[in-house]
């Protein structure tokens, strides 16, 4: 990123605990809940020419993994939807990334049970450029391949955004970046491929899309996106278990996410891919949807 400020020292508003407050004043306690015991919940969104990609099913999952997490946001979900675009306002962003984050307070002693800890809710927003270098980004980026494997979904809420869901994740983003890879891939506790360390990941073969089904992992809201747009171009869309031995087989391979949008992959490891066709044609087709008023990306 080329915007290095440190996020506690930058300037403007934020929305926090139902008001707008000034950006530098927006703090928790050093015993906070969540801090120590990673009860939080959050989304990632973006904002384009003025309207909150998919907002709605946004605020539907982070409500949903709060629930997964035993949290009741005190706010609905209208609320959040209008605290969103109040914090995009008050910061005047037209197009950037938005943050809502739910956790659990310090209002007790910071232990594992936190059932009177309190719950707060914020929302940041700030310009966002892509999430890989736009020059690697057309050409492919390199994906290491992770030691780390998704849990099983009996030892995790899988189906939640939740922040203590990403440890493994920056330890193997660290990793693939001190060998000069832009991310990772992620295989699952049965050794299938899984996904990338923030971004969801498909493959193309004779014409075809294939990922892997979501069942340890999340469903991305911009690779229901992807598939959806697939679908309307008549590309087949497998969803399906992929072995490790397959990858060699596939022609292209990119992945997808609010941050990603669609980025191409170039290599996994010993693998080789080459952004082609279907790669230029999902890119495209995604970010003219996402700017495209009065559709897809309404509330």
């Amino acid at each position: 990123m080329a915007d290095l400020i440190p996020f506690d020292e930058r300037d403007g508003s934020l929305w926090f605990d139902g008001k707008i407050v000034p950006w530098r004043d927006a703090k928790v306690h050093v015993m906070t809940h969540a801090l120590h015991f990673a009860s939080c919940v959050f989304e990632g969104e973006r904002i384009y020419s003025g309207r909150i990609y998919k907002l709605k099913a946004h605020t539907e999952r982070l409500f949903a993994s709060a629930a997964q997490l035993g949290i009741t946001i005190p706010y609905t979900e209208d609320e959040i939807n209008r605290a969103c675009y109040e914090a995009a306002a008050v910061q005047n962003i037209q197009d950037g990334y938005v943050r809502p984050v739910v956790f659990r307070g310090a209002a007790t002693l910071p232990t594992v049970s936190a059932q009177h800890a309190g719950v707060h809710v914020a929302i940041g927003v700030w310009p966002w450029p892509s999430y890989f270098d736009p020059a690697q980004k057309l050409k492919g980026i390199r994906l290491d391949i992770s030691e780390w494997r998704r849990p099983a979904p009996d030892t995790i809420p899988s189906k939640a955004k939740a922040a203590g869901l990403y440890m493994i994740c920056t330890l193997s983003k660290h990793a693939a970046e001190a060998k000069g890879y832009s991310d990772a891939l992620m295989f699952d506790y049965r050794g299938l491929v899984a996904e990338a360390t923030g971004a969801n990941i498909f493959f193309v073969r004779d014409g075809q899309l294939h990922t892997p089904t979501p069942d340890c992992f999340l469903d991305g809201i911009t690779r229901r996106s992807v598939m959806a747009i697939a679908a309307a171009r008549q590309i087949p869309v497998r969803e399906r278990a992929i072995q490790r031995d397959e990858l060699p087989d596939f022609t292209e391979c990119f992945l997808t996410g609010t941050a990603a949008e669609v980025t191409p992959v170039s290599e996994i490891g010993p693998y080789r891919y080459r952004p082609g066709k279907i790669c230029e044609l999902l890119m495209n087709d995604y970010a003219a949807e996402v700017r495209r008023a009065g559709t897809a990306a309404d509330v």
